[in-house]
């Protein structure tokens, strides 16, 4: 029996996979606002919350590659915390 906690449970793993997906081009740009906003940043550090608040100030008003930076930006400060 492992007593680490379930990862894929917490809100940054989460908001990390569904980025990734995003930039493998396996979910659209609705199904990431959707998902990333469900997940919300409750359960995220300040530092993760804000570039996610940033995220979805952002991504709707950018534009090919403007939404790829920001997205991987996002992904590099939720995954680092």
């Amino acid at each position: 029996m492992s007593t680490s906690p379930d990862r894929s449970s917490r809100a940054d793993d989460r908001i990390v996979t569904v980025l990734s997906q995003w930039l493998a081009r396996h979910v659209g740009d609705d199904e990431l606002l959707a998902r990333v906003n469900e997940i919300g940043t409750s359960e995220l550090e300040p530092v993760q919350a804000e570039a996610v608040a940033d995220f979805l100030a952002e991504f709707r008003v950018g534009a090919g590659g403007e939404r790829e930076m920001l997205v991987r930006e996002t992904l590099e400060a939720v995954a680092l915390g």
